[in-house]
């Protein structure tokens, strides 16, 4: 089977390279000239776990090419899968305007029969658009072509996003006909030979499945956040009290880690879309609403526990940052609570050391030399008056301790994802502070 697809960010590029694998001829579609480039001199955009390794190994098989022009390989392919970004307006509605172009491009150009699969997260009804979009483009040619339109959303994790979508404990896909249902049966059959989990559904309820699903998430997230704040004026441990109803099977442990906030690519935009197609229909989504509000104010937290260590006066102190990325394994720094945590640093007049395993230029990228970028973690702790655990990296977890106090100008350390234990960190010599404890 020949298909495309439009955009290779992690979407787009985890899915083509996926497919790839299997067997799938796949063109991958950008207009970012340097990007395509980049990709077919072997230089992979993003950092994700065996990525690259995958991609160098398609493309010498020749399963997988990249293009500046859909319009070169439109007539070569049955599916084309629109994966291009859908960032938030100023409102929090999800821009469609690269969604639209895609398919304005494929009714200007098809000469046959298509299948045009949107991958990207878009809000209920945006198929209805695709389809008119390629309708008028087909009209104003004067000729009558067959298409269909689906929905597939993806649900892949950064850092863990080639695992996900080689071994999926579910697939959505939305369609409207019975040959769009069979060539999705098509391609994902090989991923789920043994327990086919392809759930097809309607158009617009497989576009809702998507921000559901990132908006449950993101509520539990926010929930135990709030959790943990209470749990620090009442005296309890937020752990324990995570391990005890993590242990209804009812309510499960997943996502119920609290911490700084929640950030990157997808829940941030996804919460916000939501709540803005319920305020479009006249329903207001006053639990995803406060979602939101909590985790706004928990990506200060830490700066707000370290002002209150030093008396509200940061003015001159220097502080080590670990972790830069809004989760490990990934570079990717979208709406990740460092940002936030790093401005209010610099405003309040610290100097701030930062490493990050992955996303050093990412950052350097976003706000420049403003942070000092250090080339470990014990670089970033030199004569630091504070260290800030932001990113919960591997290798942050068993530090040579020792080593950090004496590096370090004064023993403080605020753990932004409960990844040390209290006790053990006081007998180090270390002021220590976390979350909801």
């Amino acid at each position: 089977m020949n298909i495309a697809i439009v955009g290779t960010g992690y979407v787009g590029l985890v899915s083509g390279t996926c497919f790839a694998e299997i067997g799938v001829n796949v063109v991958c579609v950008d207009t970012n000239k340097e990007k395509i480039e980049a990709l077919q001199k072997g230089i992979i955009p993003i950092y994700e776990s065996g990525l690259e390794e995958m991609v160098t190994r398609n493309v010498k098989a020749g399963r997988l090419s990249f293009t500046t022009s859909l319009e070169s390989c439109l007539n070569d392919v049955e599916v084309v899968f629109s994966a291009v970004g859908t960032p938030p307006d100023e409102d929090g509605s999800a821009d469609l305007s690269y969604v639209l172009e895609v398919a304005r491009t494929i009714g200007r150009n098809m000469q046959q029969y298509v299948l045009v699969v949107t991958k990207s997260t878009v809000p209920v009804g945006t198929a209805k658009k695709v389809r008119a979009a390629i309708q008028e483009e087909l009209d104003k040619r004067g000729v009558d072509l067959e298409f269909d339109v689906a929905s597939n959303p993806e649900f892949l994790k950064e850092g863990t996003a080639i695992k996900d979508f080689m071994s999926p404990d579910r697939v959505v896909v939305g369609v409207e006909s019975e040959r769009a249902e069979k060539l999705m049966s098509t391609l994902y059959k090989p991923f789920l030979l043994n327990n086919f989990r392809v759930i097809f559904m309607d158009i617009p309820s497989a576009e809702m499945t998507k921000y559901a699903a990132n908006s449950m998430l993101a509520t539990r997230i926010s929930f135990m956040n709030d959790i943990a704040n209470l749990c620090e004026l009442v005296g309890a441990d937020v752990n324990m009290v995570r391990s005890g109803i993590g242990s209804d099977t009812r309510i499960g442990r997943k996502f119920l880690y609290p911490g700084i906030g929640y950030g990157g690519s997808c829940f941030p935009k996804d919460v916000k879309a939501l709540i803005k197609t319920a305020q479009q229909n006249g329903y207001p989504m006053r639990v995803l609403q406060a979602v939101e509000e909590v985790n706004e104010a928990q990506k200060s937290i830490l700066f707000d526990k370290l002002a209150n260590h030093f008396g509200n006066d940061l003015t001159g102190k220097t502080i080590a940052l670990w972790g830069l990325a809004f989760k490990p394994d990934t570079d990717d720094m979208r709406e990740a609570p460092a940002l936030i945590l790093t401005d209010m640093l610099l405003k309040a007049g610290c100097k701030v050391r930062a490493y990050d395993p992955a996303a050093m230029e990412e950052c350097r990228r976003r706000i420049g030399n403003s942070v000092y970028y250090a080339t470990d973690m014990y670089d970033a702790a030199l004569d630091a008056d504070a260290l800030l655990l932001v990113t919960e990296w591997k290798e942050f977890r068993l530090p040579s301790w020792a080593v950090v106090k004496k590096t370090m100008e004064q023993p403080v350390v605020l753990d932004g994802r409960n990844i040390y234990e209290k006790k053990e960190m006081e007998e180090q010599g270390f002021t220590y502070y976390c979350i909801g404890k």
